[in-house]
Order: structure tokens, then sequence, then C-alpha cells
């Protein structure tokens, strides 16, 4: 398997595990916040969509989603909950930083800017409803 095929692995196996961890942030989120939820479980399925679509590309056999994911934590109230997006966030904006820094195109470190993005953007917001101060990180992705 080749460093891209690898690292786009990876990032989909990010986007495997947020669209299921979406489902659950939705059953226990701020009713003010299903809008927003919505939204950012939209942008997964089209990250995770286009990242098959990348994968396959290379050439490399794309894996199945697994059937479930256990969330590390119990989530059974609106806290949990956008806790959970911040961990789901934060791992995605690893598994896409991880595809800037290793790519060996252009191209494809384009791809991994824009997930990293679009993940650090959401993760800023998700800090933002938990009140972290300040919300943003100085290098998002950074392990």
């Amino acid at each position: 398997m080749s460093i891209d095929q690898q690292v786009l692995t990876e990032a989909l196996k990010a986007e495997y595990s947020a669209v299921y961890a979406y489902g659950l942030i939705a059953a226990y989120a701020s009713p003010e916040r299903t809008k927003m939820v919505a939204e950012y479980l939209a942008a997964h399925r089209a990250r995770r969509d286009a990242t098959i679509d990348a994968l396959k590309a290379t050439g490399a056999t794309v894996p199945a989603a697994a059937a479930a994911y256990n969330p590390p934590f119990t989530v059974d109230n609106p806290i949990p909950a956008a806790n959970l997006a911040v961990t789901v966030e934060s791992d995605g904006a690893v598994a896409w930083r991880s595809v800037v820094e290793r790519a060996s195109t252009p191209e494809l470190r384009r791809t991994g800017i824009d997930g990293l993005t679009e993940s650090a953007g959401r993760l800023a917001t998700w800090q933002a409803v938990l009140g972290v101060n300040p919300p943003t990180a100085s290098f998002p992705g950074r392990p």
C-alpha cells in the first residue's frame, strides 16, 4: 500500500467514525443545535464519499465501515454529545493533517488541507459551545 493510500485510508476511517458518531450526537445534542448537527453530518458524509472516490482513484481497496463504533465515554445528554463532537473533529483534524504532511502530490495535499480546514472549523465551533477559551488551536490536527 502506498503512502497516499495509507493516509487516505486513515482519513476515511476517521470520516466513517464521524458519520456514525454524529448520529449519536444528534440524539443527545441540545435542540438548538439540531440544524448545526445536521449540517456537520452532511459535511462528513460528503467528505467520506469524496475520500472513497479518491482512494478508488489510487487503485486501493476501499475498506468498509465498521458496523458500529464505541464512543470513548457515555453520551447521554448535551454536554457529552458536544464533547463527543470535539473528539470526532479532533480525530478528523489529526487524520487530515497527516494527509497534508505525507501526501505525495499537490492535489492530495489540497484535499488534506480542505479536510483539515473543515474539521478545524467544526472543532472550534464545538469548543465555543463548550465554553473553551480560546476555542481554536494554533496548529489544528497536531497529535
